[in-house]
């Protein structure tokens, strides 16, 4: 990890469960940490601010909904989607990723080979 402390990266993991189901499976924690650690500062530290004020929300979606409008909650909310939807899954994570819950097996589909090194993940 880059960013995230051992506290926040638990906190970042459950709200993005909360938030887009499914998606603490893939870990999205390491693709938000990776996406974190090449904003310019201001901009990190926004995100990291968004989690932190939604942390007091984060026992249940019920919970959470409270915030749903909020510029917070919709930050962390496309970070998750992006996570679980670009189909990453971290190296390690037991998944499955997201286009295999929705069976996204089109033929170019089931051809592509992820690579993130570009975000720094290697497996």
């Amino acid at each position: 990890m880059h960013v995230l402390d051992e506290q926040s990266t638990a906190l970042v993991r459950a709200l993005c469960e909360l938030m887009v189901p499914g998606c603490g499976r893939v870990w999205p924690e390491v693709y938000i940490d990776a996406v974190l650690a090449r904003m310019p500062p201001g901009d990190r530290d926004f995100a990291l601010d968004a989690f932190t004020a939604l942390a007091p929300f984060a026992d249940s979606a019920e919970t959470l909904s409270v915030r749903a409008f909020t510029p917070e909650f919709m930050l962390a909310r496309a970070l998750a989607c992006d996570a679980f939807y670009s189909d990453f899954v971290a190296p390690g994570a037991p998944g499955p990723g997201a286009y295999e819950e929705i069976d996204f097996s089109l033929p170019l589909a089931t051809r592509i080979k992820k690579d993130w090194s570009y975000l720094g993940v290697t497996g």
